[in-house]
């Protein structure tokens, strides 16, 4: 069985994304939006509710509500590398 890095912290950012840190030190970024027309993730189309997005307690994924989830290995899998993250100067 696969073991991916706990999420230790969450932030949204524009377009749908999201900055995933994860407690191994890594930061990627997971793009909601293929994920809008699934009913269970309709309600991140309304920006409020997408901007409430927590941490799991445990950092077996992130949360809106008691409904809407993502566990870390999608956000792991599914995210990409933030390049931002290795302070490149432009």
């Amino acid at each position: 069985m696969q073991h991916y890095p706990k999420v230790r912290s969450v932030e949204p950012i524009p377009r749908k994304r999201l900055r995933v840190s994860f407690e191994d030190g890594s930061v990627r970024i997971y793009d909601c939006k293929p994920l809008l027309e699934e009913p269970a993730f309709r309600h991140l189309n309304d920006d409020a509710f997408f901007r409430n997005v927590r941490p799991d307690p445990h950092g077996y994924g992130v949360a809106w509500n008691d409904d809407t989830d993502l566990a870390e290995s999608e956000l792991w899998l599914g995210g990409y590398e933030d390049e931002s993250v290795h302070g490149s100067e432009h």
